[in-house]
């Protein structure tokens, strides 16, 4: 398993279509992914668990992966939140 913390930028914060774009991303990886921000732990696949996280700009989160593509997840998933969630 792996970690890393990501900042979200963008004015929405992970929010409706930004949340749609992550979870679309975060599907298309064998591995398992979470979200976490303070104590709370959701799946970066479920849209309804990311949104009840509240992530609003400026708020850092935790991305977790495990599994044969975790290297992969996390990397892909920290450049779209960087990127300000751009669907590719």
């Amino acid at each position: 398993m792996i970690t890393r913390e990501v900042t979200v930028r963008n004015s929405v914060g992970l929010h409706a279509r930004p949340a749609t774009f992550f979870i679309q991303k975060a599907t298309s990886y064998k591995c398992s992914i979470w979200v976490e921000k303070d104590d709370r732990r959701v799946n970066a696949k479920s849209l309804l668990g990311v949104l009840s996280l509240g992530v609003v700009e400026g708020t850092t989160i935790t991305l977790l992966a495990d599994g044969e593509d975790e290297a992969a997840a996390l990397k892909g998933l920290a450049e779209m939140i960087e990127s300000g969630f751009k669907a590719e």
